[in-house]
């Protein structure tokens, strides 16, 4: 009897093992779409952090860290990724505070106009590289679609399995860890595609052009998790605005109003975008969705001297040795990449 139960738990734990390795095995690498990369490479980045970025692709395309660094002495970390919804802002970011206090969170107030899950394919690229922990639990069960099941993320084999007739050389050789694909969470984007000038914005088509309640409620959360660790929360608006992302008047009341309410700081980048010096003609990648990299680094200069003038950053330059020489190379390295795109 003895030898049979011994037989039964070494078979479940070869097949438990076995359900791993293939989980691991077929999971998408991302190898081929670097936004699905993002979160997952915070964690060996976490820990010296005065400002952390939480929110969609316009915080993880418009700021760049190396340069709050190498002009401000700021040291930050984007937490981003691919329509990231204002619940898994917070879950993201609470998981934030379990690894260091920053200074202050910035928060893009874009995806604010979200009040339920949308999509699966971008739930993944934000969860699955989130590590296990019941606010992976928690972030799961508040984003997953009507067509999604929970056991699929515990155990991705039963959501890829059809992947293993299409496993190619990168499936083994990034299975358990993947390239670096950012620069402390900053997705480089090198290409120019000027904004289409005759686009035109399009008549909110909403009989109630609140944002949503669902949405509003989870920024409360996130002002009241900041409050609580004593980090200052400031929202923004990247300076995009073309025909797929506008960012209407009406939104923008809202969140000014939310912000005097609550003291807090919020930044549209959008009526600045002269100021800032931003040129849509060649600052943007994709016609004006998003910034290249001259576009994000123009905003990130004009953004370093707002966080230093308004909210009281100053240089961690010349203070920890270890700290400086981190950063150095970082910065190197983000400028080799920059120049040999």
């Amino acid at each position: 009897m003895k030898k049979r139960i011994i037989a039964l738990v070494a078979s479940i734990l070869i097949l438990t093992l076995c359900i791993i390795l293939l989980g691991q095995l077929t999971r998408p690498k991302y190898t081929d779409n670097a936004e699905g990369a993002l979160i997952g490479e915070y964690y060996d980045n976490a820990g010296d952090n005065d400002l952390i970025f939480v929110g969609d692709c316009e915080v993880y395309e418009s700021f760049v860290p190396a340069m709050l660094w190498g002009r401000y002495g700021i040291s930050s970390y984007i937490r981003g990724s691919a329509q990231q919804l204002p619940w898994q802002s917070y879950y993201i970011l609470e998981e934030t505070f379990e690894y260091e206090t920053p200074k202050a969170v910035v928060f893009n107030v874009y995806s604010l106009k979200y009040g339920t899950p949308q999509n699966e394919a971008y739930n993944r690229m934000t969860l699955d590289g989130m590590k296990w922990s019941s606010l992976k639990t928690d972030a799961i069960k508040a984003s997953m679609t009507d067509e999604e099941s929970f056991i699929e993320y515990v155990i991705p084999l039963l959501r890829f399995h059809s992947r293993i007739s299409e496993l190619n050389r990168d499936d083994f050789k990034y299975m358990f860890s993947s390239p670096e694909v950012s620069h402390n969470g900053y997705l480089m984007q090198t290409g120019v595609v000027p904004m289409n000038e005759s686009d035109s914005m399009e008549p909110l088509e909403l009989l109630d052009y609140m944002l949503p309640e669902r949405a509003m409620q989870y920024l409360d959360k996130m002002r009241e998790l900041c409050e609580e660790n004593g980090s200052e929360l400031i929202l923004v608006k990247a300076p995009t605005n073309s025909w797929a992302y506008w960012w209407y008047d009406e939104w923008n009341i809202q969140i000014e109003e939310y912000a005097e309410t609550y003291d807090l700081a919020y930044y549209n980048f959008i009526p600045e975008v002269d100021e800032i010096g931003i040129d849509m003609s060649t600052d943007t990648y994709d016609g004006g969705l998003h910034l290249n990299v001259h576009g994000a680094e123009k905003l990130t200069e004009y953004f370093g001297r707002i966080l230093t003038e308004k909210h009281g950053f100053d240089s961690k330059k010349g203070i920890d040795p270890e700290l400086d020489k981190a950063w150095n190379e970082r910065v190197e390295k983000y400028y080799d990449d920059k120049k040999g795109e």
